[in-house]
């Protein structure tokens, strides 16, 4: 009776609300497999309780793609020190700095990397419900571009050049990356 009074805990309510978001990232993803790309989901990551959100192998090479749900303002990029201190680029969430979603992504892409070896590999980090405006533009923070999903999946259709064995690449990094 306690448990059904209780009131829901927040890790509760963020994994579901995140959960709606890498699902709708999902779906956008999965409409653009065909034979030159191939679209996985919820992969995990060897000797880890981490996972990767989505992996998408086209022909321009593969995308590590973390989804992130934050509703209010768009996310922004901040630019600190240059002169006098070392040049830091910041990822900038409703006003706090959530840089470590960019460090996450970049530990993802080493993994990726390490399965594929010369194929190149992209980080993205997709964050849906917020407010990107009617005239959103995409960011990198330290070479992690961020994004909103109709401008993910944008991307990534685009991505031709260099060709790799699609097929071969996908094949690989679903041996080294097995569904969670």
């Amino acid at each position: 009776m306690a448990v059904a009074l209780a009131a829901e805990k927040q890790s509760t309510k963020a994994w579901s609300s995140g959960a709606a978001g890498e699902a709708a990232v999902g779906a956008r993803l999965d409409g653009l497999a065909s034979e030159s790309i191939r679209v996985m989901h919820d992969r995990r990551i060897p000797r880890s309780k981490a996972n990767i959100d989505s992996l998408v192998v086209t022909p321009g090479g593969v995308w590590v793609i973390d989804t992130k749900r934050y509703v209010g303002r768009a996310p922004e990029k901040r630019v600190e020190g240059g002169i006098l201190r070392p040049r830091v680029e910041l990822l900038m969430v409703r006003g706090r700095d959530k840089t470590v979603l960019v460090d996450g992504v970049l530990k993802q892409v080493a993994h990726v990397r390490e399965a594929v070896g010369e194929v190149p590999v992209f980080g993205m980090l997709c964050i849906v419900d917020a407010g990107w405006g009617f005239f959103p533009v995409e960011f990198a923070v330290n070479g992690v571009q961020v994004v909103w999903p109709k401008k993910l999946a944008g991307m990534i259709a685009k991505s031709v050049e260099p060709a790799i064995d699609v097929a071969a690449v996908a094949e690989q990094i679903a041996r080294w990356f097995p569904r969670a």
